[in-house]
């Protein structure tokens, strides 16, 4: 393996409730008639994108406002800044494993690199409140690319900046366009599905667990290398999903 490529949001952390929190704030802001429930977040997560995905709540709204692109923008800056201001007077808990993979990751010397459709104020952000940003040689975020997940752009760049052959990295994705993103850039994935993504489809991941387990709770291997039974996700783990996959 010569890299290791992460999604963010859901995948590092369940920063997605402070998302949804920051979007609520800031329709709240403007006097939209828009109130997003968990259940009504899950079902536009589908769209990626923040401005995407405010553009349509607003299409679906018929109390709405015709907000112009230039509006829409404006709207998810304010928007990205409650979402910074709650990500530093609240923090975040990175989800089991991720900090211990990391960890053994950098200490072997193998790339890592984050690839994420949240906006570059955002991914920074992050990084720098959890103590990340030393981990990451690439980071990959926002309008990077031409189009979001599923489109494989963004692990496409991935490899060409780290200069990968299809299949020597792994990505580890929490939602269905992720896992569809790094597979269509020939690129074996382990799913960790988040809180909004646990119903999703994730039968073409090359491995699926809940979460990527720690020593005192190693996680169980729901379909790929050690199926039924439960591990702990380390670089001798990743390797097997590598041979996994090629098979």
């Amino acid at each position: 393996m010569k890299a290791l490529l992460l999604d963010l949001d859901g995948t590092l952390a369940e920063t997605e409730e402070f998302h949804r929190e920051a979007f609520n704030r800031t329709f709240a802001r403007w006097g939209l008639p828009l109130f997003w429930d968990q259940e009504a977040y899950a079902r536009l997560l589908t769209t990626p994108g923040g401005k995407e995905r405010m553009a349509r709540a607003l299409a679906e709204c018929p109390a709405c406002p015709s907000l112009t692109p230039e509006e829409v923008a404006r709207l998810h800056r304010e928007k990205g800044e409650v979402f910074a201001e709650l990500l530093r007077t609240q923090g975040v808990a990175l989800r089991p494993g991720v900090r211990r993979l990391l960890e053994e990751a950098r200490a072997a010397g193998i790339p890592l690199a984050l690839c994420t459709t949240a906006s570059p104020e955002s991914a920074q952000l992050f990084l720098e409140v959890t103590g990340l940003s030393p981990f990451f040689s690439l980071v990959l975020a926002g309008e990077v690319v031409p189009r979001k997940k599923p489109d494989p752009g963004i692990y496409l760049l991935a490899r060409a900046r780290l200069g990968l052959g299809p299949g020597e990295g792994v990505v580890v994705e929490d939602s269905q366009s992720g896992l569809l993103a790094a597979l269509g850039a020939g690129l074996p994935v382990v799913a960790t599905p988040s809180l909004y993504t646990r119903g999703q489809d994730f039968r073409r991941a090359t491995a699926l667990l809940p979460h990527l387990g720690e020593p005192s709770a190693p996680a169980p291997v729901l379909q790929g290398p050690w199926a039924g039974e439960r591990v702990v996700v380390d670089l001798a783990y990743l390797e097997e999903v590598r041979a996994w996959w090629s098979t």
